[in-house]
Parts: structure tokens; C-alpha cells; sequence
């Protein structure tokens, strides 16, 4: 019986520990550089920087929020200032948009908000707003220049949401009126002989509504006339509603006129011969 010897030397593995591990060349050269900043201390003043950096951004987040909260982060919301009127003189009725949102009505307008202002704010309104938040506008225009082409404020009309007056005057136009139109208006020659200054009422204005929920029909004109612009976010205008329109029996997405919506919602006439405009 033969048998074949395999004699298997296998060399043993060196234990000098003196001999460490070093890894690729890539990281070596990373060690390398790690070791030299940090005996240079650059990678602390490195690590300073990032830190600093990161400080800087959350406090100025910490400051944003502060000034969205009217300085006191514990009221959120707090961005608009209190509601503060005052009660004008007595003048005659209401225009026809002001008289339309007096009374209670069994409907809430949603918060879409027109989007025909010409300088839109980046600016949110708060989650709830109370009823002293919101106010209805309804502004009368007269004609001014050639053949009354160009429209001139001649009367302004603001109620509350509770149907209080709160504004109502006439307004003399800078130029000379040219058609008063009437049927439309309701505004008379007579009627602007005592007016206040267009100055003078834009400012009385502009200090009832600002900060507030504007509701009008077509209000982007109202505006217009006043020479104001108001925030987007807290206009609602009855003339882009499509739930109003519903409520009325109207077509969703046709802009109704104040003559047609005021009828079929309120049961009542405004402008033309057989009605007269209050």
C-alpha cells in the first residue's frame, strides 16, 4: 500500500505590531491633511464657522416669526391692528351695494379673494377673524373729461358687518363733472355742492378699512377710484363668488351684475327708470 506525503509548509503570519493597517492611498492622503489641520488648529476654526452659520439662520428665523406676531410670539396671528371707527354725520340713504350687505343675511361668504388687485400682498390673513373684521364698500362714480370718459369718486358708503353705518358722504371729483349719471349713480348736481374734498375723504376712508375684510361687487373699480390698493387677501368680491351665484339661481361662472344679484337675492329693484338708486 503506498501512500503520498504532502509536506505543507505554511509560513506564519508576522506579528509585528509595529506595522499598521493603512487603508487606499485616497485615504491616507485625507488622514494626512486631517492631522496637519488640526495641528495648525484650522479644523477647530473650520467647525466654528459652520457652527456660527447655523446660529445666525435660526435666529433669524426666530426674528421673522416674532415680527409676523406683532412682537410676541405667545399670539399667533396678532398681525393686524385692533378695529378702531368712528360714526360720520348723518347724510341721506345708502348706495346700493352698502343697503344690499346690511342686512343679516343667512349666507357666508368663502375666502376667495379677488384677483383683479394690482398690487397683490405676499401677506396672509389670520385663520378666524371676528365680525369687526369685516366691512362692505360701495363707491359711486361721476363722469369727468370729454363726454364723462373718465370715472371720479362722488360717494362712498361703509357698513359694518352688523348693517351699522359707519361712513357715508359725498365726494367732490378733482375735475369738473361732465355727466353725473344719475340712473346709475343717484348722484345729483345738488348733491356735491356741500361734498368733502377728495383728499380729505380718501384718508377718512383708507383709515376705516385698512387692516380689515373688504366686501364689494366689482370692487377692484372702487379702489380705483379711491386711488388705493388693497390687500388681496382681504378683499372678497361678490362679483367672483360662484356660491352667491348658486344661492341666487345664477350661472356659476358669469360675472352677474348688482342689478341682477340684488334682485334675485333680496327680492329688489335698483337703478334704472322704474327704481331709484339708494
Amino acid at each position: 500500500m503506498s501512500g503520498l506525503m504532502l509536506n505543507l509548509v505554511c509560513e506564519p503570519s508576522r506579528g509585528d505590531k509595529s506595522v499598521k493597517s493603512r487603508g487606499n492611498a485616497k485615504h491616507e492622503r485625507f488622514l494626512g491633511k486631517r492631522h496637519y489641520l488640526e495641528h495648525k488648529g484650522l479644523l477647530k476654526e473650520k467647525q466654528n464657522k459652520k457652527r456660527n452659520k447655523k446660529n445666525k439662520q435660526k435666529n433669524k428665523n426666530t426674528s421673522r416669526n416674532t415680527q409676523l406676531n406683532g412682537g410676541d410670539q405667545s399670539k399667533p396671528g396678532a398681525i393686524f391692528p385692533k378695529f378702531t371707527s368712528y360714526l360720520p354725520n348723518k347724510t341721506n340713504e345708502l348706495s346700493s351695494s352698502a343697503q344690499m350687505f346690511s342686512r343679516k343675511s343667512t349666507f357666508s361668504f368663502p375666502s376667495t379673494a379677488s384677483t383683479s388687485q394690482w398690487h397683490p400682498t405676499h401677506q396672509a390673513a389670520p385663520r378666524t377673524l371676528g365680525p369687526l373684521k369685516y366691512v362692505a364698500m360701495d363707491c359711486e362714480m361721476v363722469g369727468t373729461g370729454p363726454k364723462g370718459c373718465r370715472n371720479e369718486l362722488a360717494r362712498c358708503s361703509i357698513v359694518t358687518y352688523e348693517g351699522d353705518v359707519i361712513y357715508d358722504k359725498y365726494i367732490k371729483p378733482i375735475d369738473p363733472v361732465t355727466d353725473f349719471r344719475t340712473p346709475w349713480s343717484g348722484i345729483r348736481r345738488q348733491d356735491l355742492l356741500h361734498a368733502i374734498p377728495f383728499d380729505q375723504a380718501q384718508k377718512e376712508i383708507v383709515k376705516i378699512i385698512t387692516g380689515k375684510v373688504v366686501v364689494g361687487h366689482a370692487i377692484h373699480n372702487d379702489f380705483k377710484a379711491l386711488k388705493y390698493f388693497h390687500p388681496a387677501c382681504q378683499t372678497r368680491d361678490t362679483a367672483r363668488i360662484p356660491l352667491l351665484n348658486q344661492k341666487a339661481g345664477l350661472p356659476v361662472n358669469e360675472m352677474v351684475s348688482l342689478k341682477r344679484l340684488t334682485k334675485a337675492v333680496l327680492k329688489k329693484d335698483i337703478q334704472g327708470r322704474e327704481a331709484t338708486h339708494q
